[in-house]
């Protein structure tokens, strides 16, 4: 692991490393956040975030404003990049943006060309947080939240690993992106053209199926240009008032989807899971 980035923060550090990922089959970057007092003798708890399209590490740590709520709660927070890169790792032909690199939309593959490197479910979800917790001083208890496409990402994990994760949130997350079409057009292209393989990556689908009731926070700005088309929160209303799944869905009055929502309501989500995380 090497690491190619520390900057004093709030009295803590904001790192960044390099590590060669087997799931992946390439070299990812991610950073951590270590709040002050953090040290082998007194492992602190950790949050993991997952960014949105087109994004790196880099987005949520420069944006977001996160640094300060996790040193006052005594947290650290890991951010991994959002998709697979480097020599050999397959982008979208085309050029585009919603597919390939900073696309990984936190499945496993099962497609060519997608299926050597696109394995960023299993990356996030098993080889990530060993590695987080060997390393650094960071105890077992862990919480979950993202951002869109990261959203997204953050409640399906969490849904699919029962007791893992402490607690999970999630600003304008793809709610149910089989039944879109962007989120079609990607699922197709990473698992295949049967719908049956979407449905264990798709917020509403697991919901629907029972997935265990570990409470969802979502925040949603009602002036998001993505609101009607392709994030669908009332359908994630619906479902979980159906199978009478916890859900607070908190609409934000005029805010829109970028990172001016996202750092003017991220006080409350650490606030949220640091309060999960040390009971």
């Amino acid at each position: 692991m090497e690491k190619i980035g520390s900057n004093k923060s709030f009295g803590g550090f904001q790192q960044r490393f390099r590590f060669a990922s087997k799931t992946l089959s390439s070299t990812t970057i991610f950073s951590i956040y270590l709040p002050p007092g953090a040290s082998a003798g007194a492992p602190v708890p950790v949050i993991y975030w997952l960014s949105g399209l087109t994004c790196t590490d880099e987005n949520f740590v420069i944006k977001a404003g996160a640094q300060q709520y996790a040193a006052a709660h005594g947290v650290a927070v890991v951010t991994p990049d959002t998709s697979p890169r480097g020599d050999g790792v397959p982008g979208d032909p085309d050029g585009g943006w919603d597919i390939g690199l900073g696309a990984g939309y936190y499945v496993d593959a099962t497609e060519e060309p997608w299926r050597q490197h696109y394995q960023m479910y299993s990356f996030i979800a098993k080889e990530l947080p060993p590695i987080i917790e060997r390393e650094f001083p960071v105890s077992d208890k862990k919480a979950i939240m993202g951002h869109s496409m990261g959203g997204h990402g953050a409640l399906t994990i969490a849904l699919k690993n029962p007791g893992v994760y402490t607690s999970v949130s999630a600003f304008a997350p793809i709610c149910a992106p089989s039944q879109t079409a962007r989120g079609q057009k990607a699922l197709s292209l990473y698992l295949g053209n049967d719908p049956a393989a979407w449905q264990d990556y798709d917020t509403c689908a697991l919901v629907a199926k029972g997935a265990h009731k570990i409470p969802l926070l979502v925040d949603q700005g009602t002036a998001d240009d993505f609101l009607a088309e392709r994030l669908l929160p009332e359908k994630l209303q619906q479902v979980c008032e159906q199978q009478q799944h916890p859900l607070n869905l908190r609409m934000r009055e005029g805010y829109d989807h970028g990172y001016f929502f996202v750092a003017s309501f991220i006080g409350e989500h650490v606030a949220y899971h640091a309060e999960w995380l040390k009971k």
